[in-house]
């Protein structure tokens, strides 16, 4: 069977010759003879693969020395309470509401401290990014909250938040490396790997060293301490070893390809090709607010639910997978990662140009 056009959310499309690689070296990992999944995270060629790892990726973002790099687990969710864990020295901390991922940001941080929702766009199920040029940052916060591209909804920051001096701290699980950021203008930033840039067990925290303090909540547990992971490089127990090994070929990949600002060029002639169609399509049409639309996540509408199912359905039978909106807004989704090629944008758009005609 030939290789289907995947435009899943996540877990994602991987760039095609990193699983060749993969492959090729699933027996025999550079002459040990086994596989990376068999091997101790505790041996020589293991250390190797995380430091390369992480010396890439500091290369790809220019990530400053006074930011620490960690692989950890429990996927952005487990974050939602490991941030205000760590982070709520006094036990304040502002959110700003744009989506599903945020708000449940939001309601775990509540369980910690005082958590002030200061912004949302949920009168407008999420369609928009709040202005957040003005907002009421509260005096003694601790951090100031974003998710910066949001999977579902197909939004994206374009401008970050004025917060006052106050940190930022932002999930971009879903815009990881897929354009250049300023890792300074942010104390935290994390995502789930599991989008762009490998298989889903992995994410991966980038803190400003200040920020990595033993001084946590009362009761925190060991394994959710960030400075635990900090003294032990990330293998304060077993990582997920094989996770992190697929996320460096990734990383290796993208340079490839001429790093973030060419991934960046990359991303935006995609979503200009499915965004120039819903734009003049009679059919379809996109559920975002023009200005804030992500590159990445693309929802749209027949204004149907048969035909959304139809669509769905029959873009199935023609190699086109995982089109189907999140279960919480229905509709369609096609998230158009790194890794997804742009004739699989062009081909779903001649798709989609063909059900126009055939359903007007």
């Amino acid at each position: 069977m030939s290789r289907v056009y995947n435009f899943s959310a996540g877990p994602a499309v991987l760039p095609e010759e990193v699983l060749k690689e993969a492959a090729a070296e699933m027996l025999d990992y550079k002459g040990t003879g086994m596989s990376v999944m068999e091997m101790s995270h505790r041996s020589k060629a293991y250390q190797a693969i995380i430091d390369e790892a992480e010396a890439d990726l500091r290369d790809l973002l220019n990530i400053p020395d006074n930011y620490k790099v960690l692989f950890l687990q429990g996927g952005a969710s487990q974050q939602f309470a490991m941030i205000p864990m760590n982070l709520m020295k006094n036990g304040v901390a502002d959110y700003i509401v744009t989506g599903q991922w945020a708000k449940k940001a939001y309601q775990e941080a509540c369980m910690y401290g005082k958590a002030n929702k200061i912004a949302s766009s949920e009168d407008e199920t999420f369609s928009y990014i709040p202005d957040c040029s003005d907002l009421p940052i509260s005096e003694d916060a601790d951090y100031v909250y974003i998710c910066e591209n949001n999977t579902i909804y197909g939004t994206k920051f374009k401008t970050l938040p004025n917060t006052k001096g106050k940190v930022l701290v932002s999930d971009v699980s879903s815009c990881f490396l897929s354009e250049p950021m300023d890792v300074t203008k942010y104390g935290m930033i994390y995502g789930g790997v599991q989008k762009n840039i490998g298989p889903a067990g992995v994410v991966i925290a980038i803190i400003r060293e200040d920020l990595i303090t033993e001084d946590t909540l009362p009761g925190t547990p060991t394994m959710l301490k960030y400075k635990i992971h900090v003294d032990n490089g990330s293998m304060y127990n077993t990582p997920p070893a094989y996770g992190i090994y697929i996320c460096g070929k990734v990383f290796k990949w993208i340079k490839k390809m001429g790093g973030l600002t060419a991934m960046k060029e990359h991303n935006e002639k995609k979503a200009k090709i499915l965004y120039d169609f819903l734009d003049q399509s009679k059919l379809f049409k996109g559920t975002v607010r023009a200005e804030d639309r992500s590159l990445m996540n693309v929802p749209f509408v027949t204004g149907s639910d048969e035909l959304d199912a139809k669509f769905v359905k029959e873009a199935k039978e023609a190699g086109f997978e995982n089109l189907k909106g999140h279960r919480s807004v229905g509709g369609m989704r096609a998230s158009i990662y790194n890794a997804m090629p742009i004739e699989g944008v062009e081909k779903l758009v001649a798709f989609m140009k063909k059900f126009e005609e055939e359903n007007a």
